[in-house]
């Protein structure tokens, strides 16, 4: 099932819970929430709070994106916010095994990401960890860039690899989202895509939803 994932850090943060309410209607799954420090990516965004005042407004899977140092710090204050999957970065944390394991015993679905330059094939030891896999599809810390072709390389790794673990893991791709590179995340293995400004600055965020959707579905499953 291809789900989408609209990005907050492409709205319009003045009326954060319209923009919200905007995309739940449209008929995104999930939300994305991405959380920056501005030590593992140079960029700041939003802490716990902001999901917390949010979290009251919408019924969507809170899909929040730890873009921080040592995330086993906040995975506690995260939860407590209303995140309903967390995914931290294998680049961030010298234990991911432990923080992922924090974050099932407390309920919740467990993620992991990996920059582009990062290969897939670390995933593997931690696969029995996780509910989901990112696979960044440009360098994290901004929204609005372009999406990095050769990350498919990755899509399509994990995807051989998720389907010989036998374990059932989401395979998420997120940067650059828009129908024609939905179809080509589709295509490698991706069926949850976050996208941002594509779906946040579309004048009917329905109809942008449902075409990402619709492209995705046409490419998915792979062949």
């Amino acid at each position: 099932m291809i789900k989408i994932s609209p990005s907050v850090l492409a709205c319009d943060f003045t009326k954060f819970g319209m923009e919200v309410q905007k995309v739940e209607d449209a008929g995104a799954e999930l939300l994305h929430l991405d959380v920056m420090d501005g030590m593992f990516v140079p960029n700041i965004s939003f802490g716990p709070d902001i999901i917390h005042c949010v979290r009251a407004q919408s019924k969507m899977i809170f899909d929040v994106h730890l873009m921080i140092m040592d995330p086993i710090r906040y995975i506690d204050k995260f939860i407590a916010a209303g995140a309903d999957i967390i995914t931290i970065h294998y680049e961030s944390c010298d234990n991911p095994k432990e923080v992922l394991e924090k974050i099932r015993a407390a309920g919740k679905k467990a993620s992991i990401s990996i920059k582009p330059a990062t290969p897939a094939s670390v995933l593997k030891p931690l696969l029995p960890y996780v509910d989901m896999v990112l696979i960044m599809t440009v360098e994290p810390g901004f929204g609005g860039q372009k999406f990095m072709m050769q990350t498919m390389e990755s899509v399509r790794a994990l995807y051989e690899m998720v389907r010989e673990s036998g374990y059932t893991i989401d395979i998420q791709v997120d940067g650059g989202i828009n129908t024609e590179t939905a179809a080509i995340a589709a295509a490698a293995g991706a069926n949850v895509l976050v996208a941002g400004s594509s779906v946040f600055g579309a004048k009917d965020a329905a109809k942008a939803v449902s075409d990402i959707r619709k492209a995705a579905e046409n490419a998915y499953p792979v062949s």
